[in-house]
């Protein structure tokens, strides 16, 4: 456990020194946003992903593209799920609001698995995140979307820390929404938990979920 946090530590400070140089020399910064927004959504599989996609079709799509579905390893059926809403609403909309991508992640901690064996899986899974949302797209010199839409479950949390670091860097960061499960009547998950402090947003969709800490409630939005 301690070396692979050792070999994280190392690993970042690898990469976060010349990516901050970078971003510090970059002679053309990205002006504001005046166009449509680039969204990116985690489909955290089953439930989750029947909710994120719910969410999806009350957004206008000629206004929210590019569209980057985010899945855990091993999880197909998202994938399927979100290319059945791609297909259904593209004879609606025109060529350059059709365009999607899907980036599969590494999953922070499978089905079952037991918490001891959950540190090197989600360190992994962080690693991948953070090349994958944050210095990947930086040495592109952008953000890896405008919008960052998290439903659950433990995957998200790898997702928001790639996120920080771009935000630790400099670097163009995605705004973050984190919609607690339909699931969660009377208390949060672990992931809503963990998150709470860091999003930008935070909304849960029934009062008593709530609790003491910051958010919202916007009442039933699947």
């Amino acid at each position: 456990m301690v070396i692979s946090l050792l070999s994280l530590l190392l690993l970042l400070v690898l990469i976060v020194i010349p990516v901050r140089a970078y971003a510090i020399l970059l002679p053309n910064r990205p002006k504001p946003r005046t166009g449509p927004s680039k969204l990116a959504v985690f489909l955290g599989s089953g439930g989750h992903t029947s909710e994120s996609l719910q969410l999806l079709r009350a957004l206008p799509f000629t206004r929210y593209y590019p569209r980057l579905y985010i899945t855990s390893s091993l999880d197909t059926l998202s994938i399927q799920k979100a290319t059945s809403l791609e297909s259904s609403l593209a004879p609606s909309l025109p060529p350059h609001a059709q365009q999607h991508t899907f980036l599969v992640l590494p999953r922070a901690r499978r089905v079952h698995q037991p918490f001891w064996a959950t540190p090197p899986t989600a360190i992994w899974s962080l690693v991948v995140a953070v090349w994958e949302l944050s210095i990947r797209p930086a040495l592109r010199g952008q953000a890896c979307s405008d919008l960052l839409l998290l439903n659950g479950p433990g995957t998200c949390v790898p997702l928001l820390a790639a996120v920080y670091t771009s935000k630790f860097l400099a670097l163009p960061a995605p705004r973050t929404i984190y919609v607690e499960s339909f699931a969660r009547v009377s208390s949060l998950s672990l992931s809503a938990k963990l998150v709470r402090p860091f999003v930008d947003r935070f909304v849960v969709q029934w009062p008593q979920a709530m609790g003491k800490g910051r958010g919202e409630c916007r009442g039933w939005l699947v």
